[in-house]
């Protein structure tokens, strides 16, 4: 990053040939490009796209801000994910993006319509529609969410612990929780983010752009939602296919809020299928 341009670094990483149709990832809060798993990332390459996947601002090898005091705004990581297009020499994509990522995707689709060839969006919530009546987060969500305030985040036992016990109640009700798999995976991140204490500037973020709505989509959406998730239930993925004619919902049964790797055949197979 330059005193001149100020420019954040964004990092990124391909899979697959780009003469393929590309998919760019777009993850959520506090996450970075490994939350799309490396496998993950493969299987999609291997049904012919050039998948595309990259860390947020304030996660992995991407520039990070003063803890509780990122200088940009929700809007920039709309942009972010211009560049990262841009950087792969990518014109148009089919753009996929996960919980916060899917409001991300959801912008972005929006402000850039022409740089989008269709949208995905996993586990997350309409964009500019009125919700107040939808089931929020759960009871038991919020419990433990509440005791991230008690982690040292500079405490990286601590931090793992937390990060595996978060994981574990946003999880599949129908398939077993890894924990194993997990761990390895938080502990790769922490490591190579140096620390997860910046990336909770994400929930300091201001919008820094105008008000959009999802009703104004004019490309081709995709909603995938599991039915036991936390965060956003289900009536979420629900509300967000309906506010847009023509949009497709899959379900997935007992998903939680993540990417269990045995619904991937179901959603790899949902991403590929839409075009």
């Amino acid at each position: 990053m330059t005193a001149a341009t100020q420019r954040p670094d964004i990092v990124s990483q391909s899979f697959g040939s780009p003469q393929d149709p590309p998919i760019l990832l777009i993850m959520g809060a506090m996450a970075s490009m490994l939350w799309w798993p490396e496998a993950f990332c493969r299987q999609l390459a291997g049904r012919g796209r050039f998948v595309i996947r990259y860390d947020n601002r304030d996660t992995g090898l991407s520039t990070k801000y003063p803890l509780g005091a990122p200088t940009y705004t929700f809007e920039d990581m709309v942009d972010d994910a211009m560049r990262v297009l841009d950087d792969h020499g990518v014109a148009t994509a089919h753009v996929v993006g996960m919980s916060m990522g899917g409001m991300l995707a959801q912008s972005v689709a929006l402000k850039y319509p022409e740089r989008v060839s269709a949208l995905t969006v996993i586990s997350s919530s309409p964009l500019g529609v009125d919700t107040s009546g939808l089931p929020g987060t759960t009871e038991t969500y919020k419990e433990h969410s509440a005791q991230g305030g008690d982690v040292d985040w500079s405490n990286r036992q601590q931090v793992l612990d937390f990060m595996v016990k978060d994981a574990r109640a946003i999880s599949s009700t129908s398939h077993p929780f890894d924990e194993g798999r997990t761990r390895a995976m938080i502990e790769a991140d922490y490591d190579r983010s140096g620390g997860l204490a910046s990336a909770t500037n994400h929930f300091l973020l201001k919008g820094g752009g105008p008000q959009r709505t999802v009703r104004d989509l004019v490309v081709l959406l995709l909603v995938i939602h599991g039915t036991a998730d936390p965060l956003f239930p289900i009536e979420h993925g629900e509300a967000l296919a309906k506010a847009v004619p023509g949009a497709r919902l899959v379900k997935v049964e007992g998903g939680g809020h993540e990417l269990h790797r045995n619904d991937w055949p179901q959603i790899v197979d949902a991403i590929v299928a839409h075009h």
